[in-house]
This record gives C-alpha cells, sequence and structure tokens, in this order.
C-alpha cells in the first residue's frame, strides 16, 4: 500500500508540471525557434497539437540540403516555404550547396525573401558549383538586408547599389566582373561596419578602392586595396613581398592586425618597410606575426632607435631567433601599456643545432617604468627555457605590472620546480598578479 501512495504521489506532481514555453506569446515562440536550425525547429512539431504548425511562421530558413533523403525534397521544402501564403518577414536565409547537389532558381529564391524583407542572407556554393549569378539585382535595392555573407557566389555588375541598412559584408571566394562592382557595392551602403573579402584565388584583381564615412572594421587578405575610412578601428590583412594596402585618414585609434608570409629568403624591399613602420607609428593597437621585426629595426640601424609613440598595445608571435630583439622593441614603445608575446616553431629550421638566444637588457625601456600594466607570454613549442630570465626581468623591473599571464609549456615536474622559482622571484609591483596556465 505504501509503495502505490507513493507512486499515486509521484504522478500527481507529474500531472501539475507546467508547460511553460506553450504559455509563452507566440511571436516569443517564434523568436525561440529562429535560433534554431530549420531541422530543429521542424521537430519541435510533436510536442502538442499547438506546436505542430508553429515552425512554419518562423522568420528564419536555416537549413543543410544533407538533411534531406535528396536534394529535389531539400529544392521543394524550400520552395513551400519560401512562396507560402505566410506574408510574415523572412528575417534570414542560410544554406549551403555543393557541386554533387542539384540546379535549383536560388535568384528567384532570394528575389522573393528580398520582397519579405529579409535580413540575413549567407549563402555557400562549392567553388565547382556554377549558378546563375547571385545575388539578383533585387538585392542590390533591398532595404531591409543588414547581413549578407556569399561563399563562391558570382555577382553580377550594378552601377547604382543602394543598400540602405547593410552593416557586415562578408565575400569569400566570390568571383566579380571588375572591381567597379564591389566599390559600388560598398559606396552604396552607407551605414556599412564590418567589411571581409577573401580574394577568389583565380582572379586577377587590381587595386580596389574602399570609400566608406562609416566603416569600422576591413578584413582583406592578398588583396591590394586603398583604404578611405575615417572612423576604421581594425584593419585586419595580410602581406606577402610586397605591402597591399595603402591606408588614408588612418586615426591612431586604429587596431593593426597584420599576417606576415615567412620567407626563407627575405626580400622586403625598403619602401615596404618604410610604409610599414609609418603605418604602425600612427596606430595605438598592433598584431603582427613574426618575419618583419628584424627587417624594420635593420632598415633604421644606422639612425636613432625606431618610435612607435602612440603603441599601447602588442600582440606578436616571435621565432627564438627573432626574440633578441624583444630589448629594442620594447625600447621603441615608450608608452606600451599591454603586450602578448607567442613563442613560436620556426617554419625553416636548419639542420644545425643553435643554441638558444640570451635576451639581454641593457637598461629599463621606459614602457616598464610608466606604462606596462599588462603581460601575457605563451609558449607553444619545447626546450626553450629562456623565457624563466625574461619573467624574472619583467617582475624585477615593471613598477607599473597588475597582470602577468603565463601559458607555457613544461613536464609535471618541471613546472613544479618552475613555480617554485616563480614564487621566489622578486616583484617592484606588489599589486601584481600572475596566473599560470
Amino acid at each position: 500500500m505504501v509503495g502505490r501512495k507513493k507512486k499515486t504521489k509521484i504522478c500527481d506532481n507529474v500531472s501539475t508540471l507546467e508547460d511553460r514555453i506553450s504559455q509563452l506569446p507566440e511571436h516569443l515562440i517564434y523568436e525561440i525557434l529562429f535560433h534554431l536550425s530549420t531541422k530543429d525547429a521542424v521537430r519541435t512539431s510533436v510536442l502538442s497539437t499547438k506546436w505542430r504548425y508553429l515552425w512554419q511562421r518562423v522568420p528564419g530558413l536555416d537549413l543543410n540540403p544533407y538533411a534531406f533523403s535528396n536534394f529535389y525534397k531539400f529544392v521543394s521544402f524550400v520552395d513551400r516555404f519560401i512562396y507560402s501564403d505566410n506574408e510574415s518577414s523572412i528575417r534570414k536565409l542560410h544554406f549551403s550547396i555543393g557541386h554533387h547537389h542539384g540546379m535549383c532558381d536560388i535568384s528567384s529564391w532570394i528575389d522573393a525573401v528580398a520582397r519579405r524583407r529579409i535580413q540575413h542572407i549567407d549563402l555557400s556554393f562549392d567553388l565547382t558549383y556554377q549558378p546563375d549569378k547571385i545575388p539578383p539585382l533585387r538585392l542590390y535595392t533591398c532595404e531591409t538586408l543588414v547581413h549578407l555573407r556569399l561563399y563562391g557566389a558570382t555577382l553580377v555588375n550594378a552601377e547604382f547599389v543602394p543598400i540602405p541598412c547593410l552593416k557586415i559584408l562578408l565575400l569569400d571566394q566570390v568571383r566579380y566582373p571588375n572591381e567597379s562592382t564591389l566599390e559600388n557595392l560598398i559606396s552604396g551602403s552607407p551605414v556599412l561596419e564590418d567589411l571581409t573579402i577573401k580574394r577568389y584565388p583565380a582572379y586577377n584583381a587590381k587595386v580596389l578602392q574602399v570609400r566608406s564615412k562609416t566603416l569600422k572594421r576591413i578584413h582583406i587578405d592578398q588583396f591590394g586595396v586603398v583604404i578611405n575610412a575615417p572612423l576604421l578601428e581594425c584593419l585586419r590583412t595580410m602581406i606577402c613581398r610586397t605591402k597591399n594596402f595603402e591606408i588614408i585618414n588612418l586615426g591612431s585609434s586604429t587596431k593593426l592586425d597584420i599576417d606576415v608570409v615567412y620567407l626563407s629568403h627575405r626580400t622586403y624591399n625598403s619602401s615596404m618597410i618604410h610604409d610599414l613602420i609609418t603605418d604602425i607609428s600612427r596606430v595605438r593597437e598592433l598584431v603582427i606575426s613574426n618575419g618583419i621585426w628584424k627587417d624594420i629595426f635593420l632598415y633604421s640601424k644606422s639612425g636613432p632607435v625606431q618610435q612607435f609613440r602612440n603603441l599601447s598595445s602588442l600582440n606578436a608571435r616571435f621565432t627564438k631567433t627573432d626574440l633578441e630583439l624583444l630589448p629594442l622593441i620594447l625600447e621603441s614603445c615608450p608608452k606600451l601599456g599591454s603586450l602578448t608575446l607567442e613563442l613560436v616553431k620556426e617554419l625553416y629550421m636548419r639542420r644545425e643545432k643553435k643554441k638558444d638566444p640570451k635576451v639581454v637588457f641593457s637598461a629599463v625601456p621606459q614602457c616598464l617604468v610608466s606604462s606596462l600594466k599588462f603581460v601575457e607570454l605563451k609558449r607553444s613549442i619545447s626546450g626553450y627555457e629562456g623565457e624563466r630570465e625574461l619573467i624574472r626581468y619583467l617582475l624585477k623591473n615593471s613598477t607599473m605590472l597588475k597582470k602577468l599571464r603565463l601559458d607555457l609549456h613544461y613536464s609535471k615536474r618541471a613546472k613544479g620546480d618552475f613555480l617554485q622559482e616563480l614564487v621566489e622571484m622578486p616583484r617592484y609591483s606588489t599589486g601584481c598578479e600572475v596566473l599560470v596556465l
């Protein structure tokens, strides 16, 4: 009897549980389903009779063709969703199509959702897939589009491109007839803030003129570009042999993120180095890979130490060989407040064994005395112990240091020895927090 009574109590509890999500207003339920993939949203139709058709009013289509038994069912599903009697707006369209899928009228789909106040379009095509030119002309005049990402598409030419709400534009491996098409797309987006262009490798592009009064972030890979963007906050790019960008109206608050392609026999010409030094001297934040620092200081070795007086944050990757430049770099950045160093493996290792470099500080740089507050050291390779002396030096001489973050790889026993040594190191800044990962 006791067992039966207990069981009845459990059933009573279950029966009184509330389905709180179903009690929400329908527009909130649609918003929840909007953040799921369409496949998962459809699955909710089995929850109850109320949920059976709710997914059909979700203002987004996020589909993977592989979720269907064949491509024709995928096309049929998209057709029914886009051309349904539901007149509500479609805010998001996202799917990918490979070369092994069949052909479909993507332009008509985009044309239809553009009429229904689309905000977010993310389409990917296999590079061997040759659909009609995407996007169709109607998308160039879509008044509601905020985010456009295209991969492997082919842009149609347009002389006038008014997209009044576009804030994010990402073009990856996209074909286009000429530079004017891209320039019109950028200049015709009066609130554009984020621009990414990754070059289509088979296209021999000329210099692209980027003019925008609103752009804040630009990511350009291996692409010649002249930038006139007075509100620019961050430029991310890659250079190999020659400098591939020129910036007009660069503000002192801009972040410059440069990935330098390392060359076994460096061929960076003096003109490029001079231009790069000019850009670095104007920015506050710099992210830069190894392979270029030595050229920068060799360029100016006959004169005074190069000064980057605006630089307050430096994130740099070094090989063990280039680490010898660190004292000179710190001497060149008198206002440096944040320093992140990552020690990486040299790409072109010679067979003969070299001694690990010894970083020697002949004096205390100005930044250690007056501005350096945060340091992070990373080592992703094994076999280099020189960072111990570097850590000792930083702790002993940094008067303003508030946090030292260490991400160093040691064996369990070696790490224990290192931690004991770290505790015993003298510190100038008594309030410095040391974190070891």
